[in-house]
């Protein structure tokens, strides 16, 4: 949970609290309207008031507390935030968030709420859009969010994840890339834009919302997946760029990463943040 600090401690570092390009959010916590567009009412009863079973309790990998429940709303609050943000001005990031795993009736894999689900059902029923991509670039499959949207042809899923990682039973999502241990930035690069320009062509999406996960990283010990730092910072911007040349708006959030290295592990999640300039930049001067 410290990285999260530790990467705002990085972009403040980095001059983002002072570029002209940046304005920051502080968003509210996500409220119960939104969450019940994704989740049941009886798990969000559970995980307001807190589950003294530990079988229920277990697949979170958390203990309850107060400031637990606080703190996940306001994580899925910023990634509402952050598609508002998006649609405003075309580009936004969330400085957390990718809770993908999280079911409607349950938690699963440090995954309490799905902000992605959330996220993608607020556009559809607030914003009134037909067509959501969600590309979700995390090592681990967004089983959760491709579960809740299984049935829904105005959401795209498309995951790029390790193949042989959790979760271990595997959701379809609407296009499913796995990967074997040991890929590169070659060949992760080299499908990732094959499978973007393809959901961009085919599904033209209206908002794409963008995890990136760095546990892909080589350095990362739950990945096993073998992307450079360089790797992932051109990952980003093919993404972002790619999203902002066709004019759809692109709310990206940095999704997992575990590494007890502190400091390495937030600049990884900062690159998505340099990607995120590099791509405004790129749109000014063309």
């Amino acid at each position: 949970m410290a990285k999260f600090r530790v990467l705002r401690e990085h972009l403040t570092a980095q001059g983002f609290d002072h570029h002209p390009a940046v304005r920051w959010i502080t968003p509210g916590p996500a409220a119960s309207d939104s969450l019940l567009r994704v989740h049941t009412p009886e798990y969000l009863q559970r995980f307001a008031l807190g589950d003294t079973s530990p079988s229920r309790r277990t697949p979170s990998g958390f203990p309850w507390s107060p400031a637990l429940v606080t703190r996940t709303l306001l994580e899925v609050g910023g990634t509402l935030a952050t598609v508002e943000a998006a649609l405003r001005e075309g580009l936004a990031l969330n400085t957390a968030g990718g809770t993908h795993h999280a079911y409607p009736d349950r938690a699963s894999g440090y995954c309490l709420l799905n902000d992605l689900a959330v996220a993608a059902r607020h556009l559809l029923t607030v914003h009134g859009l037909e067509r959501v991509l969600i590309v979700d670039c995390d090592v681990h499959q967004g089983d959760g969010t491709a579960w809740i949207f299984r049935h829904e042809s105005r959401v795209f899923t498309l995951s790029l994840h390790g193949a042989d990682n959790f979760p271990f039973t595997k959701q379809c999502s609407d296009h499913d890339l796995a990967l074997p241990r040991g890929t590169g930035d070659g060949a992760y690069l080299a499908a990732l834009s094959a499978a973007l320009e393809q959901a961009l062509t085919q599904f033209a999406p209206q908002c794409v919302l963008y995890d990136a996960g760095v546990d892909v990283h080589t350095d990362d010990r739950l990945g096993h997946l073998c992307l450079s730092d360089a790797g992932l910072l051109a990952r980003d911007r093919l993404v972002l760029t790619r999203c902002r040349r066709a004019g759809i708006p692109v709310a990206g959030v940095i999704g997992g990463g575990y590494d007890r290295d502190l400091n390495a592990l937030a600049g990884r999640h900062a690159q998505l943040f340099q990607a995120g300039l590099a791509t405004l930049e790129l749109a000014g001067s063309s």
